[in-house]
């Protein structure tokens, strides 16, 4: 039959009430009840002679017991059977009929004489224990009880598993078991062993099993204790958790560790810091940062691969390592940048030198995967202050002394890469007067505090002005005029010089578009603009180039853009498909500042330009010492071998003018024709150039006409 228990009491007069005792025929039909059958069986209504002792059950077990009756009689075994009634007051309840044959004086069967009772509650325990040892029999975690012995009253399947044998009687043999007792006994702490009240502990316990391999369970222990104090039995409930702690370790391992080089991340790195700067603090010593950033590892990505690159990365964990001292840390925190954390025992002196040997170690050539790469790193240097209190917190100070180093490391790199900077107050004001005018230069487009200067370009050959290079001026509300060489590094590394950019090409296309049509310049005048390549590595910087131009009405070659080599290996991908395209729409290119880069005859290879325009540095002594001659000729001849213009940068003499042109120089800029002026100067300037020239190309005109007359009168 079904068996159900309800969880509830019986009422209190029921509860208290006694065995009934009954009579029954052959048949099982009753003949005779106590009053106390009556009150548990029938809910206290009276006694129906020939009635089932069940007739009052719950109508899903009245079938089953006259089944179980039947089966039972059959057998000839005592009968017993169990099913619910409901009382009076609406509750039910579980009660157990049993039965024995009843004989008459000739030893012959007449019937059954039982008895019953109330069996809820042992009913609902039944089932509680039933129902909990399904439950912890199909648990993944294994469960044991132990008496006060030590011998095992219940295993689960996930226990046995757990020390390997079949069933229980093994396990009481097994030694495993008494290993696990003794680690248990060893790793709980000793408060919860030897209180005297019951209790449990939940912990973790390291368990060598009985393959020898060692395992960490999540365990959680319940003591009985009888009212003496005494243990009555134990309780444990353990999972293995290994695996899930390995997992773990390698998850933190991988939150705090490089995937490259396996070296610690920007997250360890922090607080490891911190903890080294709280704990310098108490021994008053300091704590150095080393920051490294290697030079154009962009670089060698684009040219060799990043391939070679991850292998470059790999190969300066390593050389780092050697060239530091055991007790430092080392670090990647970026794509290109190292942190060497120095910690107590070290002064400025010795940090210097550290600072200097990691950069030998990491200094010169390298072959990897047969390609050689020439290897040079720029370093800053920052130390703590053992004497002075910490930021609100270590961490805020393990920050700020990274960020003092960085700091440091981007001076290294304006005074040429490859060296080493100590970090200095100074630097500290000059790095917030930079993140103030940071924030102020987003601002001043807005504001319509960016001007624009024109220095003009002129013909060698004619003295006609025949171009313009715009200039940039931010004329700050507080700090008057400031020239490019004060923002424009900022509005690269905030990306303002995005914006920035297209203003500049719009005013001086503006501009242009404004004297050609007062004819304060000829058709042929070009306007020099410089762009940068995180200008050009913009998706629609061509579209807006183009844009601009037609929309001013400017023929393409009467804007001209100036890049240096330092823009084309930038990015290089996008700066050439940038430049490719706005050459093929007309607009006329100029590589800068030649003559000062690295690979300038590289770049003359790679990327035509219409015009070049020789650094300042080169040509500035032409006049005065014809040592430079050679160098300018062979510069000019090649430039003009490949369809380009030279233009001569800082000409400020007529003697240098002189020699330019002799060397073949097709036009000039500089000082000696002008300083850089506003727009509405400009255009006084062209008005004056224009009608000097027209007065002078008259005058020649006039000479020549007279010349002729006078050898040929007839005419």
């Amino acid at each position: 039959m079904t068996l159900v228990a309800t969880g509830e009491d019986c009422s209190p007069h029921m509860s208290s009430l006694p065995v009934g005792l009954f009579e029954t025929d052959l048949a099982g039909r009753l003949v005779s009840a106590d009053d106390s059958f009556r009150a548990l069986a029938l809910g206290g209504g009276t006694v129906q002679i020939g009635a089932a002792p069940w007739a009052n059950a719950h109508p899903g077990d009245r079938a089953a017991a006259e089944l179980a009756w039947h089966r039972l009689r059959e057998a000839d075994d005592p009968l017993s059977l169990s099913f619910r009634v409901w009382t009076s007051d609406n509750k039910l309840l579980w009660l157990r009929l049993d039965a024995i044959p009843k004989m008459d004086v000739f030893g012959r069967q007449t019937g059954f004489s039982g008895c019953i009772r109330d069996i809820t509650e042992e009913h609902r325990q039944r089932d509680i224990s039933d129902r909990l040892n399904g439950l912890l029999a199909a648990s993944p975690d294994a469960v044991l009880i132990i008496d006060r012995h030590g011998v095992p009253t219940f295993t689960n399947a996930a226990a046995r598993a757990l020390f390997e044998v079949d069933d229980a009687v093994d396990l009481v043999r097994e030694p495993a078991l008494r290993t696990l007792l003794q680690t248990l006994r060893d790793q709980i702490p000793r408060d919860a062993i030897n209180r005297t009240e019951s209790g449990d502990w939940t912990g973790e316990a390291i368990y060598r099993g009985p393959n020898g391999l060692t395992r960490t369970l999540n365990v959680t222990v319940y003591v009985q204790r009888a009212s003496d104090g005494a243990i009555e039995f134990w309780a444990g409930q353990m999972r293995d958790i290994t695996t899930a702690k390995q997992l773990q370790t390698e998850l933190n391992h991988q939150a705090t560790h490089d995937a490259l080089t396996g070296l610690p991340n920007r997250v360890l790195l922090l607080r490891t810091l911190a903890e080294s700067l709280d704990r310098a603090r108490h021994q008053r010593q300091q704590v150095a940062v080393l920051f490294l950033d290697l030079d154009r590892l962009k670089d060698v990505n684009d040219n060799v691969g990043h391939d070679v690159g991850d292998l470059l990365l790999a190969t300066i964990a390593g050389r780092l390592a050697s060239a530091t001292r055991p007790a430092d840390v080392i670090a990647r925190i970026g794509g290109d940048e190292f942190v060497v954390l120095c910690n107590g025992g070290i002064d400025e002196q010795s940090a210097l030198e550290l600072a200097d040997r990691v950069r030998d170690a990491l200094t010169g050539r390298l072959m990897l995967s047969g390609v050689e790469v020439d290897l040079s790193v720029s370093i800053g240097v920052a130390l703590s202050h053992p004497t002075q209190p910490l930021e609100p917190t270590p961490a805020d100070e393990a920050i700020a002394l990274v960020r003092n180093a960085d700091t440091a490391m981007y001076r290294a790199k304006r005074r040429g890469r490859s060296r080493c900077e100590l970090f200095t107050e100074e630097m500290s004001r000059a790095a917030r007067d930079r993140k103030v005018l940071s924030g102020a230069l987003e601002q001043a487009i807005a504001a319509d505090q960016m001007r624009l200067a024109y220095q003009p370009i002129v013909s060698t050959h004619t003295g006609r002005m025949v171009g313009a290079e715009a200039l940039l001026r931010w004329h700050h509300p507080e700090r008057g005029l400031l020239m490019p060489s004060d923002f424009v590094h900022l509005a690269e590394e905030s990306g303002a010089i995005v914006p920035m950019g297209d203003w500049v090409i719009h005013q001086a296309c503006f501009d242009a578009r404004a004297w050609i049509d007062a004819g304060l310049v000829e058709r042929s005048f070009s306007v020099h603009v410089n762009v940068s390549g995180r200008q050009m590595s913009e998706g629609a910087f061509v579209e807006r180039v183009i844009h601009t131009v037609r929309d001013l009405d400017l023929l393409p070659q009467q804007l001209t853009l100036d890049f240096d080599e330092a823009t084309l290996y930038a990015d290089k991908p996008t700066t050439m498909r940038a430049l490719q395209t706005l050459r093929r729409f007309g607009i006329s290119l100029a590589l800068d500042n030649f003559g000062t880069g690295v690979s300038s005859l590289t770049a003359l290879r790679d990327y035509r330009a219409d015009v070049l325009k020789l650094d300042g540095s080169i040509a500035s002594h032409l006049g005065n010492d014809e040592g430079n001659d050679p160098i300018v000729r062979s510069i000019i001849q090649l430039a003009h071998a490949l369809d380009m213009v030279v233009v001569a940068e800082w000409v400020t003499g007529p003697d240098q003018l002189h020699r330019l042109k002799m060397l073949g120089c097709d036009m000039a800029q500089g000082y000696l024709f002008g300083e850089p002026c506003p727009a509405e100067a400009f255009a006084e300037s062209a008005r004056a150039d224009r009608a000097s020239g027209d007065a002078h190309h008259a005058a020649r005109v006039g000479n020549h006409a007279s010349g002729d007359l006078s050898q040929n009168p007839s005419r």
